[in-house]
């Protein structure tokens, strides 16, 4: 009868056992390859762009820093500073064409009025 007999179980082989662990190791090696790829990639695009760019663009820790080739700083200062006297005689609200006049000659004189210490030529 089947009361008398006894199942046992054998435990299961050391091939079985290893089959997670190998699978486990498979995956994360895939994984290991895939970010290697993607971390060489982006060697290669960061190579590309400084060729490209040249010596004009610096990566820092900061950020970014560009340097602007062919602008001289009086010829940046002079750009800068008429851009800023058109802004402001545009933005004034005098009411008569003579104080408007007025205010923006004394601008302009506030704005190119030498530093102390400076010579005037």
């Amino acid at each position: 009868m089947a009361w008398g007999k006894q199942h046992t179980q054998t435990p299961p082989s050391t091939t079985r056992q290893l089959i997670p662990l190998v699978l486990t190791l498979v995956v994360l090696g895939v994984i290991a390859w895939v970010c290697y790829q993607i971390y060489l990639s982006l060697g290669k695009i960061q190579a590309q762009a400084r060729k490209q760019m040249g010596d004009h663009v610096v990566f820092t820790k900061d950020g970014m820093r560009v340097n602007v080739q062919h602008v001289g700083a009086e010829s940046y200062l002079d750009k800068t500073q008429s851009v800023f006297v058109k802004a402001w005689e545009l933005g004034s609200s005098a009411s008569g064409a003579n104080e408007q006049e007025d205010a923006g000659k004394r601008k302009r004189h506030m704005l190119t009025r030498s530093k102390p210490g400076e010579g005037q030529s």
